[in-house]
């Protein structure tokens, strides 16, 4: 390959606020730089674009400013450091689209904004779209500052990481709107900082015993309602939040104490908001030339122009710097379908030239992302919010899959709870939507997610979704817990869902907590993490979840009972558990089940336990095999199965297997 750079121009270094030397020692980019840039193929863009520390040529310090504006007449700086009004002017490097200037004047926490003169003379203030840093909403003057260079501590849990197969371990996602878990209660604080939920979230966390935290975005974004999904500063924690030190900290503390970190990412749609990203340089730059593909009639975004060489170096590089200066330890990113199908949105579309459907320029970015990410991090969680049957998600790239190692499971998610808001009158009659999952759950690498968007605009909580009184509305929110803990896929459940919060998430307001002061609330919290601990200590619920031999479905045709049983193995045949659910509110007495070896089982779970508000006061006796084969088994036992309920039994003496197998 010939690369055709272009050269610099030596710059004479000259007084006064609006001219500037170009030839930096620190904070230089160069000609490969700029190259790799304008190919797509810059994937560390954010150590040149941008605010930049930098020392010029005769050793001053300052910053280095770059912007990617390649239609705009003219570009300047303006800010604390310089003339708000005309600032000071950049210059274009070049045929690259890029802008350079430097200020020996600027300092760490002074404010500035990109002043972009379009084609036509017209001018108009922007963020910088490689901005660290913001001024809280509604400001929204981009902050100076350096790359942080923070003290990790974290190097047992990134060691540790590298040598776990994530395929085959525990994966227990707490989904969290880190603006809404709790609110300062004193003070003129709207939010906690990082700093301040490293002192509560961490340890509620770790006690309920979920393994990881997935937080909505957390990028600058004007709107709180949009909760984050509307980012107009990529590379900038949402000055809400604190800094991005605070982030790094709590990162390095949820380490210490155990727990992964994951964080939405949205690359397919940005705000449309005028100060920010959306037609930046006076042309669509950042979004598509033609209307009907830059417009997002749904959400009322822009959507990124997926086929520019620019764009993949700018998502791609923000994708990278979140995981690598942060140590996230995944990303889950928003709305796949939308960035791989020319016609998810609800607006007018075109077909490509064969009649398909399918965005090859999303599906090529996607591709290119994921390869780019394992290359660097093989140990990454990148997990798709993908709500088609869309083939090969999980599939790897060089299978023609796009790549990602995880799903979540739409089609999983909307059948189950339709079936659990569903009068147990009638539930015998759709029993399909629980066990239609069995027919494509290895097809991909599931994620089973309870998230935030099914507990809002209308749709309730996922206590209040629950048909029936209090108690049965309890009943039937752990048996729905159980069954997805048990259900072959990584699991995942968004705040509140824990302590069966009544009413529907609201992001202004902080979870109900003196919801636990009433005893079903309090009894149910013990019940989540109780499953949380016993899904982490039984290899049965988790080794083998993408594997045909992790279950082995004993009877899932019962739907005049809404009963359903299976077998959940380990890799090892002793580790293997029994799962029976009771899906109406109606007692079944001798309830037969067929199991592999002969011997002794015990209860280990029975969701209907006094402790965790149910009406059982004891434990259901030990069970003796009966050397009747049942459900394809050659022995059985009998159980009672409680009214709306699911019964985990395990295995306490039996013969039959060989150790160390």
């Amino acid at each position: 390959m010939i690369f055709c750079f272009v050269k610099e121009k030596k710059q004479i270094i000259q007084k006064g606020c609006d001219e500037v030397s170009n030839k930096l020692q620190i904070g230089t980019m160069s000609e490969a730089d700029t190259y790799l840039f304008n190919t797509g193929n810059h994937f560390q863009s954010y150590q040149q674009l941008g605010c930049q520390f930098a020392v010029d040529m005769n050793g001053k310090e300052g910053f280095s400013f770059r912007v990617w504006a390649p239609k705009a007449r003219g570009i300047a700086i303006v800010g604390d450091f310089c003339d708000w009004d005309a600032g000071m002017k950049l210059r274009k490097i070049g045929e690259t689209g890029i802008w350079q200037g430097f200020s020996a004047d600027a300092k760490p926490g002074q404010h500035y904004k990109v002043l972009v003169e379009d084609a036509n003379g017209n001018k108009k203030l922007k963020m910088d779209p490689y901005a660290l840093a913001f001024e809280t909403r509604p400001k929204d003057a981009a902050v100076v500052t350096k790359l942080p260079d923070f003290k990790w501590s974290d190097g047992r849990w990134m060691a540790k990481r590298k040598r776990k197969n994530v395929y085959q371990a525990p994966l227990n996602i707490y989904e969290v709107h880190a603006g809404s878990w709790r609110k300062p209660k004193d003070g003129d604080a709207e939010f906690y900082t990082f700093a301040e939920l490293a002192e509560t979230l961490i340890p509620y966390v770790a006690e309920m015993g979920f393994t990881h935290i997935e937080f909505m975005p957390l990028m600058e974004h004007p709107l709180d309602a949009s909760w984050g999904y509307q980012i107009t500063g990529y590379y900038a924690l949402s000055a809400r939040y604190g800094s991005l030190e605070d982030f790094m900290g709590f990162v390095d503390a949820c380490h210490a104490a155990n727990i992964g970190v994951i964080m939405d990412w949205v690359p397919g749609h940005f705000c449309r908001n005028d100060n920010a990203l959306s037609y930046f340089d006076g042309t669509p730059q950042f979004e598509y030339w033609k209307s009907f593909q830059a417009d997002n009639v749904r959400w009322g975004t822009l959507n990124f122009d997926l086929s520019k060489a620019e764009v993949h170096s700018f998502l791609i590089s923000n994708a990278l710097f979140w995981i690598g200066m942060c140590h996230l330890d995944g990303l889950r990113v928003d709305a796949v379908s939308a960035m791989i199908y020319l016609d998810y949105d609800d607006g007018y579309w075109e077909a490509n030239e064969d009649g398909s459907n399918v965005n090859k320029a999303g599906v090529d970015f996607v591709q290119k992302l994921n390869t780019e990410v394992f290359k660097r991090y093989p140990d990454m969680l990148m997990i798709a919010e993908e709500s088609t049957a869309y083939p090969g998600v999980t599939m790897p790239v060089d299978a023609n899959g796009l790549g990602f190692n995880y799903k979540w499971n739409m089609g999983w998610m909307n059948d189950i709870l339709k079936f659990f808001e569903m009068d147990p009158l009638f539930r015998k009659d759709y029993f399909n939507l629980v066990t239609f999952s069995f027919m494509y759950m290895y097809k991909e690498n599931y994620i089973l997610a309870l998230s935030h968007d099914e507990v809002v605009h209308g749709k309730k909580s996922m206590m209040h979704k629950m048909p029936g009184d209090r108690y049965n509305q309890f009943a039937g929110l752990r048996t729905l817990e159980a069954f997805l803990m048990t259900h072959p896929g990584k699991k995942l459940n968004f705040m509140g869902n824990e302590t069966g919060q009544f009413l529907e998430w609201k992001f202004a307001e902080e979870l109900e907590w003196a919801d636990l002061e009433q005893d079903l609330n309090h009894q149910y919290q013990f019940f989540v993490r109780t499953l949380n601990e016993l899904y982490v200590e039984h290899r049965a619920l988790f080794e083998l979840d993408h594997d045909p031999a992790g279950m082995a479905i004993l009877d899932a045709d019962n739907r005049d009972e809404s009963l359903l049983t299976f077998i959940r193995q380990g890799a090892k045949p002793r580790d293997f558990l029994v799962v029976a659910c009771n899906f109406v509110p109606v007692e079944r007495q001798r309830v037969r089940i067929g199991v592999p070896y002969e011997g002794v089982y015990e209860e280990l779970l029975n969701t209907e336990s006094h402790d965790f508000g149910g009406t059982w006061n004891v434990a259901q006796p030990e069970m003796r095999t009966s050397h009747q084969g049942y459900n394809g088994q050659p022995y059985s036992i009998e159980v009672i199965m409680p009214a709306m309920s699911v019964l985990i039994v395990k295995p306490k003496r039996i013969k039959g297997y060989k150790k160390g197998r």
